[in-house]
């Protein structure tokens, strides 16, 4: 598919004159060309139209660029564009040159043909693998997309891509082992939930993850550990103010026996004192 574009050639770049022409209603642009990039305003209502398009970012564009006061002709294809992310409108897009006799490789669509599969009419299920595939050809050879016929497929058949018939002049690049659609057989209801609820061999269900009982745990092993700490400080102050009051009293009564000693002495001493007195008087008689 062809299409034509008008758009415009410009000087000034920068992120300011960007805003410029999108309040203008027109978006920027590059054209990346054969050794050359050329900056350009072009209306976003034309790019919809492409992306639109029965073949979407491959569309041909046949671009008429103006620039001071002359117009020329390139031929080329949507590469990227972007989009606001809020409003969905379209920002900025860019294009690159083709050259109509060199193969460019492209990613186009995969399509399937009406019609019922056999597999899926005895209960089977319609599986498509692969929604787009890689190919080489020339710009006016690329295929919209490439069909795919899956009606004479019985449960668990399939189309690989080596069996996929290629359009003239297109060549896929894809691994020519993988599957593209296949029709794979229905699985019951009890089946299912046994796949869902089994666990492997060897493997214990894993309780799951509580993040407030974490928490929580967390919380009150930190509150032990705290309690715990503060019992310490306790128990050593506890400890220390019971030692002193041990060793005052010790202290007092050691203090007290060692004042009632000496007033013995010093009773002994007088009692010997008297007993010799009376004993000097009687030999006197």
């Amino acid at each position: 598919m062809q299409v034509d574009m008008k758009v415009e050639a410009r000087e000034a770049v920068g992120k300011g004159v960007a805003r410029t022409l999108r309040r203008q209603g027109k978006i920027p642009g590059v054209l990346y060309g054969q050794g050359e990039c050329i900056s350009l305003t072009i209306d976003p209502a034309e790019i919809r139209k492409v992306l639109r398009g029965e073949s979407g970012s491959n569309t041909l564009l046949t671009l008429s660029i103006a620039k001071g006061g002359n117009e020329m002709k390139r031929t080329a294809m949507l590469r990227d564009y972007q989009l606001d992310p809020v409003t969905g409108a379209i920002l900025h897009a860019d294009l690159f040159e083709v050259a109509m006799d060199k193969p460019i490789r492209v990613r186009v669509p995969v399509s399937v043909t009406e019609g019922t599969p056999a597999g899926v009419a005895e209960g089977g299920i319609l599986q498509h693998n692969m929604r787009e595939l890689h190919i080489e050809c020339l710009p006016r050879q690329i295929p919209a997309h490439i069909l795919v016929d899956p009606t004479p497929l019985k449960i668990n058949q399939g189309i690989h891509i080596k069996e996929v018939p290629a359009p003239p002049g297109v060549r896929i690049l894809d691994d020519p082992d993988r599957m593209v659609v296949s029709v794979a057989a229905p699985i019951s209801e009890a089946k299912l939930e046994a796949l869902l609820t089994t666990t492997p061999a060897g493997e214990t269900a894993a309780e799951p993850e509580l993040i407030g009982k974490a928490k929580e745990e967390e919380v009150t092993e930190e509150a032990a550990v705290g309690g715990e700490k503060v019992a310490e400080k306790a128990g050593d102050k506890g400890g220390a103010k019971a030692g002193e009051k041990a060793g005052v009293k010790a202290g007092d009564k050691g203090g007290a026996k060692g004042a009632a000693a000496p007033a013995a002495e010093a009773k002994e001493d007088k009692k010997e004192g008297k007993e010799a007195k009376d004993t000097k008087g009687e030999k006197k008689k």
